[in-house]
């Protein structure tokens, strides 16, 4: 099989590198990649298809120049990474041109590219998610706020990397994230509707279903973390770390959240005409009453990609064209490692998610060289004169396998300890509330009864 991984990320990196584990792959590339993705694969830098959505008609046309390159190389299946490549319909583009992608087609990856869609869909099957409303004037939304009070939620309906999603405490902040996004245009043309939406109390958690358009198998359960500060505090990013499996998505209410959420989804949107084929994440919350629906994306989430992904024994090239074919019994029974357990901690540039420097040279990855439980994935690097640089907000994820939950995070942080450049900054407490979860059980545990 050959195989191409669009985008460059560091969730383009963990793909490219569990594709590459596959004997069925014999060659393998990577539009545009990254150095990181030039350890398993070939890269092609001078496809743009890494392009924001704001730049569709040029991303459009990087899509079918891959199409063509994809058609004159044979290559049998292209895992397409980024949101806003599946938004500006490449999985649609490629079937044109009688290529396999995986990934919804345009119009079923509005689930993730407007945020007013996928609320509307919930609303229509019942699935749990906050009470919202959706808003092009921000005096409506603004109006709307004070009828509700805060704590309340504003996002951006269309693609925002992650950070468009404001959490507010009172209604002034709230009222200023609608102007700041629907007047200002902080996100460009995705503010242009907003979602205003209760605040939900709960602990977050991702769950990933590989879909066929009528079936699905889930993967390990893991827990994104997204603020910028220790303590889940400052604005939201693209995320800064990630662990699995989460403790808070146990069995059941991963069968749970299968029957109340992915099923009447799957379902509907084949009654719609769009069947959902792909990589659907499911962001939730678990709340006293049960799992709600933040969020649905219509790909792999980064970082939970790069600890989803190794704890996956199973074929992973096998599974995703099983998928895009629309027939997942042919990849067979999937199997997850559940032995062991990942976290990811981000190394990020100075200021980011604000402005940030870029250049910076990066030093210590050599010495992790060998490690097979010690994933340092490329999110944001360049080679400059021979030497790697940083080239991004989020620059490298970190990531490591061990037999439990705390041992992973330790190593995660060590490998940390062991790569520098200027200004890098990391959260400290990745993993805090499954580490808290695991400590306050084996406190219980060993307790013993009252009075002994």
């Amino acid at each position: 099989m050959k195989v191409l991984v669009v985008g460059k990320g560091g969730r383009e990196h963990a793909l490219a590198w569990k594709l590459a584990q596959s004997p069925e792959v014999r060659r393998l590339w990577a539009a545009p990649g990254s150095p990181g993705m030039a350890q398993v694969a070939e890269c092609l830098p001078g496809f743009r298809v890494d392009l924001d959505l704001v730049e569709r008609p040029r991303l459009e046309g990087e899509i079918d120049r891959l199409a063509g390159f994809s058609a004159e190389m044979g290559i049998d299946l292209t895992v397409v990474g980024p949101d806003a490549a599946l938004a500006a319909g490449f999985v649609d583009r490629f079937a044109a041109s009688g290529l396999l992608a995986f990934g919804p087609t345009e119009a079923a990856a509005r689930i993730e590219s407007s945020k007013s869609f996928s609320k509307g869909l919930m609303a229509s099957i019942g699935v749990p998610t906050a009470a919202h409303r959706s808003f092009t004037a921000s005096a409506d939304a603004s109006a709307y706020i004070r009828s509700r009070g805060a704590p309340i939620v504003v996002k951006a309906s269309g693609l925002a990397a992650g950070k468009g999603a404001v959490v507010c405490a009172t209604e002034e902040e709230a009222v200023e994230a609608v102007t700041d996004i629907v007047d200002r245009r902080r996100f460009g043309d995705s503010g242009a509707e907003v979602v205003v939406e209760d605040f939900m109390e709960g602990e977050e958690a991702s769950l990933f279903a590989i879909c066929d358009g009528k079936g699905y198998v889930n993967l390990v359960p893991a827990q994104d973390h997204k603020p910028i500060g220790e303590g889940d505090t400052g604005p939201n990013t693209g995320g800064m770390g990630a662990y699995a499996p989460a403790p808070v998505l146990t069995p059941p209410m991963v069968d749970r959240v299968s029957r109340e959420i992915i099923e009447p989804v799957l379902a509907e949107m084949r009654r719609r005409g769009t069947p959902y084929r792909g990589a659907l994440y499911c962001g939730l919350m678990i709340t006293a009453e049960g799992p709600k629906v933040v969020e649905f994306n219509s790909r792999f989430g980064d970082p939970e990609a790069q600890v989803v992904l190794p704890l996956l024994r199973s074929d992973l090239a096998v599974l995703l064209a099983a998928a895009a074919r629309g027939d997942l019994s042919a990849a067979g029974p999937v199997e997850l490692d559940a032995e062991r357990a990942a976290a990811c901690v981000i190394m990020a540039s100075a200021g980011y998610p604000g402005q940030y420097e870029t250049g910076q040279p990066i030093s210590g990855l050599e010495s992790l060289a060998g490690s097979e439980d010690i994933l340092p994935f490329h999110a944001g690097t360049a080679v400059e004169d021979g030497a790697l640089v940083t080239a991004g907000g989020r620059v490298l994820a970190m990531t490591a396998l061990a037999d439990d939950l705390p041992a992973a995070v330790a190593s995660a942080y060590q490998s940390v300890g062991e790569v520098s450049f200027e200004g890098a900054y990391y959260r400290r407490d990745i993993g805090h509330r499954a580490l808290r979860r695991l400590a306050d059980r084996q406190g219980s545990a060993g307790a013993g009864p009252a009075g002994r």
